[in-house]
């Protein structure tokens, strides 16, 4: 029998799946997705010597590229979509940051159109419901209390496409926001929040799951006054996102969120902004002037951290060879998990039968070879060109 036309095996490699990392294995790509047996006579990638992971799910996200998703027109942001494909990450929620009412529901209107012709997996509010006291690079101008009508009219204006909403759920009006929240399937997420451990646990039970780039923009732990952190980490229902990037983290405060909570409970995210495969420079983060340098990017006025320049495929190669996570846990944090989280892990987040052929090729040392998304290659392996 004749192989397919559009029939591909990538072999040779260690291929990391749900049940363990294959030595010597094999994917095969029928059309944009993932196959099971190979058909007969179907081209073959030989990619010996090299790793094929799942494409990377990046679940808080700003821009790249040059590009803001906050602000920028809808082929401002497809660049910045675009960057990070380039850097494996195939499925990515658009962030934005704290601005106006009625702009963020205009935002979220050119945003959702996005998500439905299957650009971005979703929009993510960061801000405005966030604390004063924990603002970050966010206008504290612009800072309001959750109140659940102004929660549901960016429901609303996201037209079914809100994945998640960061609050400061010791806010008046923050309990009930992570209730409408969750009655409708939307995340509610912990963060930029100056909440004790008791007013964090409140927001748990109420049905908060995702702790925001924890660490940063909350208290820290305090022996007498444990804070959030350890409410978040201690409870097997959260999910805690971390940016590694090595300037947001310690690599030892990397290494307890994995100790505590487990690999099934982190997201690895970039929280980046336009500069992301961009390079160093002057930008705009929302209404604020953001100074990138040395890929660090900080306000021009106060100097905290605005973002990130990261992308997925260094957060990755860092863990593996600087934290010294398992490749498989690895992997879990940075595609399987973001992927339950989003709803949509029926059809990317692991390598198996039936799903989007969503990959990225590693080399022996984890830095980036190639990226397929949906069968197409974004970036070809020398293996695969031609």
């Amino acid at each position: 029998m004749a192989g397919r036309a559009d029939s591909t095996v990538l072999a040779g490699a260690r291929v990391v799946l749900p049940t363990g990392t294959v030595e010597d294995g094999r994917v095969t790509v029928e059309g944009t997705r993932i196959a099971g047996d190979g058909a007969a006579n179907a081209p073959v990638v030989d990619l010996s010597g090299h790793w094929i992971v799942p494409g990377f799910v990046d679940m808080h996200n700003h821009g790249g590229g040059g590009a803001s998703f906050t602000s920028g027109t809808v082929d401002e942001v497809l660049t910045g979509v675009r960057t990070h494909r380039e850097h494996g990450t195939t499925t990515l929620v658009a962030s934005t940051v704290t601005g106006e009412m009625d702009f963020l529901a205009e935002r979220a209107g050119i945003l959702s159109e996005l998500v439905e012709q299957g650009d971005l997996a979703g929009i993510h509010f960061e801000g405005p419901f966030i604390s004063p006291c924990r603002k970050g690079a966010h206008s504290e101008a612009l800072l309001r209390h959750p109140d659940p009508a102004e929660v549901r009219k960016l429901m609303d204006a996201a037209r079914g496409t809100a994945k998640m909403f960061t609050l400061a759920t010791e806010l008046p009006g923050g309990i009930d926001s992570v209730r409408l929240l969750a009655e409708h399937g939307v995340i509610a997420a912990i963060g930029h929040t100056d909440a004790t451990y008791e007013q964090t646990v409140e927001a748990i039970d109420a049905g908060a799951t995702v702790a925001t780039h924890l660490y940063n923009a909350m208290p820290a732990i305090g022996h007498r006054a444990p804070g959030p952190i350890a409410a978040l980490l201690e409870d097997e229902r959260v999910t805690v996102e971390l940016i590694n990037d090595g300037t947001h983290l310690h690599p030892a405060a990397l290494e307890l969120a994995y100790h505590h909570a487990g690999a099934d409970r982190v997201a690895l995210i970039t929280d980046a902004m336009d500069a992301a495969g961009f390079g160093d420079g002057r930008y705009q983060l929302g209404p604020l002037a953001v100074n990138v340098e040395n890929g660090v990017a900080r306000l021009v006025e106060g100097n905290s951290i605005a973002g990130s320049t990261l992308t997925l495929d260094t957060a990755f190669h860092r863990a593996v060879t600087i934290d010294r996570i398992p490749v498989e846990d690895v992997v879990r944090s940075i595609s399987a998990n973001p992927a339950r989280l989003l709803g949509v892990d029926d059809r990317v987040g692991s390598l198996e039968p039936g799903k989007d052929a969503d990959l990225v090729v590693l080399d022996a040392d984890f830095r980036l070879k190639g990226v397929m998304r949906k069968g197409e290659w974004i970036v070809r392996p020398e293996a695969a060109a031609g």
